[in-house]
């Protein structure tokens, strides 16, 4: 009976029989205006929201990390280039950006997708130029050079390692803000459609039941929050545990 009850139903299922349940052993999380378990809805929708908020990170960090170490070795008004248009885009909301996207594209994942990326990675570009900016200036830098090393060795063995950490960090400091972008972009039914669940969509799903059933709107929320906030705190850890990585001159 105990194996029973922690084995979730299909989360598009539909129970009308069970409408707007209370959490119980049969649903921990209660069920929503159409009897489907909350709790069922809130697993399968991480994988949505967080595959959603990974993959997008993973774009936009790799592209403005490239862009802005790039900029930062070509140095001069060229590479200034590449941080003035990372200004120019990150000053645009991404909700407008996704509300276009969805103009264009309509709503669904590739307008997720294409508005969180054409702002996302304009702070891992400015970053990335500047870390880089600074180390290009530093002792073990200018003594790899002086010694024959190429640009590649001086990016991939003496600037990449000492960067590395603030970049992480970064990304987990950024996480928060993804997933609340992410969420908040499916809430406005710009994103995942249902009957899919999505952490914002559930959200926007509940609202209507907000008093007569909250457990709706809380678990979603929460967890977005729940994961908002262990993402920043580990990031804001390694920020004030890292230490410097100083290259050894080849």
């Amino acid at each position: 009976m105990v194996v029973a009850a922690l084995v979730l139903p299909d989360p598009l299922a539909a129970d009308y029989t069970a409408v707007l349940a209370s959490p119980s052993l049969n649903h921990p999380l209660g069920t929503d205006q159409l009897g489907r378990d909350v709790a069922a809805r809130l697993l399968a929708g991480a994988r949505l929201t967080l595959g959603l908020t990974m993959a997008t990170l993973l774009v936009t960090s790799v592209t403005g990390t490239v862009a802005g170490m790039t900029a930062a070795m070509i140095g001069g008004p060229l590479g200034r280039f590449v941080p003035r248009i990372a200004d120019l885009l990150a000053a645009l909301p991404t909700i407008l950006v996704g509300l276009i996207a969805a103009a264009v594209l309509g709503p669904g994942l590739p307008s997720i997708l294409a508005a969180v990326c054409a702002v996302g990675w304009t702070p891992f570009a400015r970053q990335a130029y500047h870390l880089t900016v600074a180390e290009k200036a530093r002792e073990y830098v200018i003594a790899a050079r002086s010694l024959g090393a190429g640009p590649f060795h001086v990016i991939f063995r003496e600037i990449t390692p000492n960067i590395s950490g603030p970049l992480f960090a970064h990304l987990l400091l950024r996480f928060a803000g993804t997933l609340l972008t992410v969420s908040g972009l499916s809430f406005l039914g710009l994103g995942v459609q249902p009957p899919d669940p999505e952490w914002g969509a559930m959200v926007a799903e509940g609202r209507n039941h907000l008093f007569d059933a909250p457990h709706l709107v809380l678990a979603p929320a929460l967890a977005v929050v729940l994961t908002a906030t262990l993402a920043t705190v580990t990031g804001r850890r390694l920020v004030s545990s890292r230490r410097p990585a100083h290259s050894a001159v080849p």
